[in-house]
């Protein structure tokens, strides 16, 4: 299982992503207080502002203080690792 830090030390697991967006838009602020009502909100800002969303497969939205690109590049790091690392899983199986 591969993880990202997604700010402060926390770490999401990769699998489980689903989407990673931008806090700006009125769909996605009703979304969080949703989920805030529900208790499925992960706030890993630390006190500062939210500048990401992730939303999990479990429907849990993860609020990070990094920026959506920045998340999306480590996930592009974490996807070029992966297509190496699948190659060799497969040849195991």
């Amino acid at each position: 299982m591969k993880f990202i830090n997604i700010g402060y030390g926390n770490m999401v697991a990769v699998d489980r992503i689903v989407t990673l967006v931008s806090p700006d838009s009125a769909p996605i602020k009703r979304l969080i207080q949703d989920a805030k009502d529900d208790a499925r909100v992960i706030d890993v800002t630390c006190g500062r502002k939210t500048r990401a969303v992730i939303i999990t497969d479990s429907e849990h939205v993860i609020l990070s203080a990094l920026q959506t690109e920045t998340i999306a590049n480590r996930l592009d790091t974490e996807d070029a690792g992966l297509d190496d690392g699948d190659e060799d899983d497969s040849a195991e199986n």
